[in-house]
């Protein structure tokens, strides 16, 4: 670490440990652990294979949407058309990138055991299927998946942080994600306390996130900002900014509770966030939108919009999710039409 007046270079290496490389006695932290205060006053140096200084930017300042230009450019979307082998790839794509959730108050051990099974066995008749990306349930049902799942690809994703509604203190929600951490799960999704948010303490909400991923340990952070309740879309732009410097791996539209939930011109103005912010910083931030998301004809949609706006290097499930388990059985009834050139009946798919 080194220091020069109003400058200070932060060294940030994927691992769990705090100590500077080479010297186990000195410790340094990433940006995200500091305080408002320091935060403020400092230039800040992110770092993987290459140096990189930015400075984290007044978030009252973040760009203004062009909502008619966006409303646009989604249209377009909305009207492409894949065909053939390259919707049977882009459908495939889709399971991939999907978390199969379940968050309700009638969630048992044994449900979620029935939905580990179909995140590895989507429909066993049609060979060559992936399996989905992640499942996604609440802290005390952590467990149960990850033995369910064992020797699988497919991660475990949790609530936390008083999901839905991020109504609590602090040190309850650090004790939430500490709790799903311990428990096994490989990403932690949280949600912002909108109502900070909306009142302009940018800084609480800044710091709450940072303070989230601190406890995640080597856990990937989902930040979601419920964007039905955040009204405009420069509030999504400003939301989405402040925490990708506040230390979020993936940024996510909506908890899948309210409506409206996910929506492309949402998705798409978090999509060129991600992209600024990967211009300035070299570092990749994952997106998920969840929620609204049930045809595979939006589903393509989504994945042509993400090519256009971030390229092909974010066209995997370590950088996209849909946050969406109705879609997965439209898009099995899709690809067993392209096999067998008829639709079967939903009740040919596991409804969990």
């Amino acid at each position: 670490m080194t220091q020069d007046r109003k400058k200070i270079v932060f060294h940030h290496y994927e691992s769990t440990s705090f100590s500077e490389p080479g010297n186990a006695n000195k410790l340094f932290f990433p940006f995200y652990c500091l305080n408002s205060l320091v935060r403020n006053s400092f230039t800040f140096a992110y770092s993987t294979n290459q140096m990189t200084t930015f400075k984290i930017p007044d978030f009252t300042k973040s760009p203004t949407i062009d909502q008619v230009g966006i409303e646009e450019r989604v249209a377009r979307f909305n009207t492409r058309s894949i065909k053939k082998e390259s919707k049977v790839k882009g459908l495939k794509l889709i399971l991939n990138m999907i978390d199969l959730t379940t968050l309700e108050g009638k969630d048992t051990e044994g449900k979620v055991k029935q939905m580990c099974y179909k995140a590895m066995h989507l429909h066993d008749i049609l060979p060559d299927l992936p399996t989905v990306a992640a499942v996604c349930v609440y802290p005390p049902m952590v467990r149960a998946a990850k033995q369910a799942l064992l020797n699988s690809k497919v991660k475990v994703a949790s609530v936390a942080t008083a999901f839905p509604s991020g109504q609590s203190t602090r040190q309850v929600k650090l004790l939430d994600t500490r709790y799903a951490v311990e428990e096994g799960a490989d990403e932690i999704d949280m949600v912002i306390s909108r109502g900070e948010y909306l009142k302009g303490n940018y800084n609480f909400v800044f710091d709450e996130i940072a303070a989230v991923k601190q406890a995640c340990g080597p856990a990937r952070l989902k930040v979601i900002f419920e964007t039905g309740e955040l009204s405009t879309l420069d509030n999504i732009r400003r939301i989405s900014d402040l925490a990708m410097y506040a230390g979020a791996d993936f940024i996510k539209t909506s908890t899948g509770k309210i409506s409206p939930a996910a929506t492309m011109p949402v998705t798409l103005v978090m999509l060129e966030a991600i992209r600024d912010f990967y211009f300035t910083t070299g570092k990749m931030i994952g997106m998920k939108p969840a929620g609204g998301i049930s045809t595979a004809k939006s589903g393509l949609q989504y994945l042509v919009m993400l090519r256009e706006t971030l390229g092909n290097d974010w066209l995997s499930n370590e950088w996209f999710r849909f946050g969406a388990s109705s879609l997965a059985n439209d898009v099995l009834m899709q690809l067993v039409k392209e096999k067998t050139g008829v639709y079967q009946s939903k009740d040919y798919f596991s409804a969990d």
